[in-house]
This record gives C-alpha cells, sequence and structure tokens, in this order.
C-alpha cells in the first residue's frame, strides 16, 4: 500500500524562511488540497516533494541551527513514482505535441524492446540457454502488461479526448505553443504516465469547463496519492477529501473537501476565541492579585505577601499566550461611486453574426441583459466569449448585425490580460495618470486596495498577478460606473482576494456581466447563466449549478419500448427455450471475441491518424460492454 508522509518541513531559500513546520501524511488513494495565500509556500512543498527543490540539512542532522539549514523528514514509498506538473516545462527542441506526450511511455517502450531483443535470440537459443531466456521473456511479458503497455491507445485516447487534443494540436510542435498549452500538455503526459504520487501546481489554469469536469472524473478514480494545489474551489470540493493549509508557514490538517474546511476553520477560530478570552480574563485577574499583593507588601512591611505576588508573577510569565485570532484578514475595502441609473436595457446583441475565415462565431445570435442583473457567460475554449466582448467594447466589428451597450451606461471593463502603458512607473504614479488627485489622497485610496507603506511606490513591472488586477480595479472603480464588465476576473488572485472581490461585488448595486471559468465564483455572483452553444446565446436562469441541472435534463433521453405484436406459437418446453438461448449466446460473444480480436489488430497499424483511432477505441468499448452484458447472461443460463 502507499504511503507518504511529509513531517516537520523546514526551509530556507538562501537566507529566507519560507516554511517552518509543514506536514502531510497521504495514502493510496488519497486526494489531498493545498491551499494558503499566494507566497504562502505551496508550490515550493510540492516541488520538495518532487525532489526539484533540495533539502539543505545540517551536517549531523536531525539538529536545530540558526544558520538557515532545512530540518524535517520525507518518506516517499520505496520504488514509488513521483511526478509534478511543471507550469513553465522544457523539452528538446524539435518535438510535437505526440511526441511529448509519447514519452509518458518510455519505460513501456524499454521493456517491449528488450521483449523483442530476446525474440530474436530465441530463433537461436537451445536448451538451458532457451529456457532461461522464456523465463526472463515470461517476466518481461508480465511487466510489460502491469506497466499498461496493451493499453497505451487506449490510455493515450482517453486523454486526448478528455483534454481536446486534435490531431492537428497533436503534430505542432511544442516550442510554438503558448505557455498555457505547454502545461495541458504536460498535465496530459502525467496522466497518462500516471505516477504513484502526483503532484499538480493549479491543473486547471487553462482548461474550459469541459476539461475541468473531465479532469475531475479522472482524478476521482486515480489510484495513487494526489496532491492538489489550486484556487478553484469548485475543482477542490469535487475531487479532494483532505485539506492541509499553509498559513504563516505552519501546516494544519482538515477532513473533508474545501467547503468542509471552510466551516471547520470558522469552528476552530471560535473555539480559539473563547479560550482567549477566558485566558485574558484570567491574566487580569492574576495582575490585580499581585498588584494587591504588592500593595499590602508595602504598607505591612510584610515579605511573605512579597513572595507571594513574585511566585505568582512566575506563574503568570511562563503562562502560554493564546494568540487572538484575526477574522478579519487586510482586505480590499472597495467602495463604488455609482452614477445614476442606467437604463432597463443595458446591453443588447441583435442578428449578431461573427466569423473568421471559415470559423463561424455567432450566427444571427440574439442577447439581452437587463439594469441590476449579474450574468455569467460560459463557453468553451475559442467559442467566442472574449470576441463578444471585444466587439460589446468596440474593439471588434461585427459581420453583420448590431451588439450594443444601453442608455446611459457608464462600463468599466476589467481585461483578462492587463498591460499598463508604462510599466517602469510606480503603482501611485500609474494611478494618478490622467486623473486630477494629490499623492496623498491617492495613497489613501490606494489602501483600500491594499497597497500599504511602500508598496504604492513599487514599479508596476514588478507587481504580481494579483496586484496587478487591484491596481486595475483601483483605477476603474475610482470613477463613476453603473456597469461592471469582468473578464475572467478571479484569475492569479489567491482565494483570500476572490472572496474579498465577491464581497466587494456583492454590494455593487449596478450590473456585472463577466466571463468565468470559476464555477464556484460563477455560483456565487450570477443569477443568470448565459453559454455560447451552436453559435448563439442560450440563457438559464439561476447559478451554474442550476445551469448544471438543466443541462443533465436535457441530456437524458427517455426511449419508450416499441409495442410489438407477437404471433401465438406453439409451446416450448423450458429446457428446449434455455438450450437454444445458450447457443445463441454464446454465438453472440464468440462474435464480440472475434471482433474486439480484429480492431486490437487494426489498432496498431502506424499508417492510423488520431479519429480513426479514436473511432476503434469508442466501437472496442462499446463490443467490450457488449461481451460483458452476454458473459453475464451465459453464466446465468449455466445455473
Amino acid at each position: 500500500m502507499l504511503e507518504m508522509k511529509i513531517n516537520g518541513i523546514k526551509k530556507y531559500m538562501e537566507a529566507t524562511l519560507v516554511l517552518k513546520d509543514v506536514s502531510v501524511e497521504a495514502y493510496e488513494g488519497d486526494k489531498i488540497g493545498i491551499v494558503g495565500a499566494n507566497g504562502s509556500g505551496k508550490s515550493t512543498l510540492l516541488r520538495i516533494i518532487a525532489g526539484i527543490e533540495p533539502m539543505n540539512y545540517y551536517p549531523g542532522y536531525p539538529q536545530t541551527s540558526s544558520f538557515g539549514y532545512d530540518e524535517g523528514l520525507i518518506h516517499l514509498p520505496r520504488g514509488g513514482s513521483v511526478a509534478y506538473l511543471e507550469q513553465s516545462p522544457t523539452f528538446p527542441k524539435g518535438l510535437k505535441v505526440i511526441d511529448v506526450l509519447n514519452i509518458a511511455f518510455e519505460e513501456v517502450d524499454r521493456i517491449e524492446a528488450e521483449m523483442r531483443d530476446i525474440e530474436e535470440q530465441m530463433k537461436t537459443l537451445e536448451n538451458r540457454a532457451l529456457e532461461k531466456a522464456l523465463t526472463k521473456y515470461s517476466e518481461l511479458v508480465q511487466l510489460f502488461e502491469v506497466k499498461g503497455g496493451y493499453e497505451r491507445v487506449e490510455k493515450l485516447n482517453k486523454v486526448c479526448i478528455g483534454l481536446k487534443f486534435s490531431d492537428s494540436f497533436l503534430d505542432r510542435e511544442f516550442d510554438l505553443l503558448s505557455g498555457g498549452e505547454k502545461t495541458t500538455v504536460v498535465l496530459g503526459k502525467l496522466l497518462i504516465h500516471q505516477p504513484d504520487i502526483l503532484l499538480l501546481d493549479e491543473p486547471t489554469n487553462h482548461l474550459d469547463m469541459e476539461a475541468i469536469e473531465w479532469l475531475e472524473g479522472y482524478l476521482k478514480s486515480y489510484k495513487g496519492i494526489v496532491l492538489i494545489v489550486s484556487h478553484d474551489r469548485y475543482f477542490l470540493d469535487h475531487v479532494v477529501s483532505k485539506i492541509v493549509e499553509i498559513e504563516d508557514m505552519e501546516s494544519i490538517s482538515y477532513k473533508g473537501n474545501y467547503s468542509s474546511f471552510v466551516e471547520q476553520k470558522e469552528e476552530n477560530m471560535r473555539i480559539q476565541y473563547e479560550h482567549y478570552r477566558e485566558q485574558q480574563k484570567k491574566i487580569v485577574n492574576m495582575e490585580k492579585t499581585i498588584m494587591s499583593l504588592r500593595d499590602w507588601a508595602m504598607r505591612a512591611d510584610n515579605n511573605k505577601f512579597f513572595r507571594r505576588a513574585a511566585s505568582m508573577q512566575k506563574k503568570l510569565d511562563k503562562m502560554e499566550r493564546i494568540d487572538k485570532p484575526t477574522f478579519e484578514r487586510s482586505k480590499m475595502r472597495l467602495a463604488f461611486n455609482e452614477t445614476n441609473r442606467a437604463g432597463k436595457e443595458t446591453m443588447k446583441a441583435t442578428q449578431l453574426s461573427k466569423r473568421y475565415d471559415d470559423k463561424v462565431i455567432f450566427n444571427d445570435a440574439e442577447l439581452m441583459v437587463h439594469f441590476g442583473e449579474r450574468v455569467g457567460l460560459i463557453g468553451p475554449n475559442g467559442s467566442g466569449k472574449t470576441t463578444f466582448l471585444k466587439m460589446l467594447l468596440g474593439e471588434e466589428k461585427a459581420d453583420s448585425g448590431r451588439v450594443e451597450l444601453g442608455a446611459s451606461v457608464q462600463a468599466a471593463y476589467l481585461p483578462q490580460k492587463i498591460f499598463f502603458e508604462d510599466e517602469e512607473k510606480t503603482v501611485v504614479d500609474t494611478f494618478r495618470e490622467g486623473i486630477s488627485i494629490v499623492e496623498g489622497k491617492a495613497r489613501e485610496y490606494l489602501a483600500k486596495f491594499m497597497f500599504y507603506k511602500s508598496s504604492p511606490f513599487k514599479k508596476v513591472k514588478h507587481l504580481s498577478g494579483g496586484e496587478r488586477i487591484r491596481l486595475k480595479l483601483a483605477m476603474l472603480l475610482y470613477h463613476d460606473i453603473n456597469v461592471l464588465i469582468l473578464d475572467e476576473p478571479t484569475n492569479h488572485l489567491d482565494i483570500d482576494s476572490i472572496e474579498t472581490v465577491e464581497a466587494a461585488l456583492e454590494d455593487f448595486k449596478g450590473t456585472i456581466f463577466f466571463i468565468s471559468h470559476d464555477r464556484y465564483f460563477l455560483n456565487r455572483m450570477s443569477d443568470r447563466i448565459i453559454a455560447i452553444e451552436e453559435c448563439a446565446f442560450k440563457s438559464y436562469v439561476g447559478n451554474y449549478d442550476a445551469y448544471k441541472q438543466e443541462q443533465e435534463k436535457r441530456s437524458v433521453l427517455v426511449i419508450e419500448e416499441p409495442v410489438v405484436k407477437v404471433k401465438k406459437e406453439r409451446i416450448v418446453p423450458e429446457e428446449t427455450k434455455k438450450a437454444k438461448e445458450k447457443e445463441k449466446t454464446l454465438a453472440k460473444i464468440e462474435r464480440l471475441e472475434s471482433e474486439i480480436s480484429e480492431i486490437d489488430t487494426a489498432m496498431i497499424a502506424e499508417h492510423l491518424n488520431h479519429e480513426e483511432l479514436n473511432k476503434l477505441y469508442f466501437r472496442k468499448v462499446k463490443l467490450s460492454n457488449e461481451l460483458d452484458s452476454s458473459m453475464e447472461i451465459w453464466l446465468h443460463l449455466e445455473v
């Protein structure tokens, strides 16, 4: 049984302490979510487990040291494989996507090559040498099967279909892919490889909803240990059964998914606060008693009271103080300056059509958003979500039809990729650009967006993704607005920052129209979902869960059995009927086995492309299911 124990990890990056006391325990089949603020050390922990980030132990470890040496124990299963999803993967130049995916089969290829080598040798070997070669060959065949050699095509197809790798994409050169595409390909390689311990750092970042939901299902049935760093709360809710939070460089483990963790943490903080209050009362009473004893000692000139006071002071000094829990972190205190209410029709699309070359994006699409609505726009990658926003804002032109904002609309737009004109400028100077505001007032306003102390004087080029979003929001929300248009607003934010933005947006009285892959955010923020389906807009009342329920209802096809009139036949003895049924079932089993064997042979052919392999794979799955059913019937008839 797989077992992984990480105990008391203390890690320095040069002279900086990044982890003080972190422990994780996992067993076969465990799916564990690692959460914490950006920069808390989550990715560092995964890299330590993967062996990418070395532990610099003090000579003669274990020994406490204040000179920046690392501490802690790492126990991984002997002979177990560990794989880490890198955010910036690199491979030799010239490799295609399919070549990178096939790296997952390196061990299988090595075993197969050894098998072929022994096959050649056995043609000339005799007696004892032949027996020895046959034994070795038998061992390799078993190992080949255990490592999934016979399931190579199925594994590759399953991952390519789930992550939507088309034939043309598989043929692209890996070096020419975007950063997100490279990460997704490496994710595919890891899933095909199926290591004993799978370490995933933000695996959902570049996937659309359909691919994320496929990944959820895949990981749920994963047999090994999976550790996941993710800001996707919905994903964590549906995949993990344990949460490890890293806070103040220390870890606390919670059983259950993300929502369960939130409830447990709140309850723990409530209990801690009660204990803190009780201790504070005790401390105040002890301090009063000490003062009284000293006062009496001085008045009566009695050393007995001095000794009692000193004894009590010692107890007070040795008391382990309970920290006061912080219920409210430093969060963005956003205040929206709204203009007068916009017209009833906030945004509208009429007979909207748009295409790029041969690809149709919209075809006579219609859309209406009313004032005060909170609408989430969803659809697969490339379906036209960002294109629609660009047309709405006048950055793209429709081929035909109209898309426009309503009367009296004052809109603020937060793009997915945030750029600033001069990255060399400081935060405060960038904010003041184009508006009349003194530096002191600007810094006061920026403090609402968590830019404190020296951070307003940080250069924009040095800002993290989350800081860039906060600065852009500050610039947008300084102006009077009644419509917010957001493109993936939760990208690059840690969970605390996302929840802060959510809380702030809930106070906004105008219209919110947003694109998001964050299903937790969609659930909390939207009262209507608009999905791009078949080059048009389809409206669903409610949040994301309501949309999913509606989708599931639509996908269930009720098939009624046709009424067939059967002619009266002469009564056949039961035993004769059973014998005929057995014969008929046995013939069907033989036919299915023969067809599956033919498909296996066909799938080995080198000239087949991915689409042809895909069709054969699904045909094989269907026939295998039929074969299982037929075998059950035959066994039942045998009884």
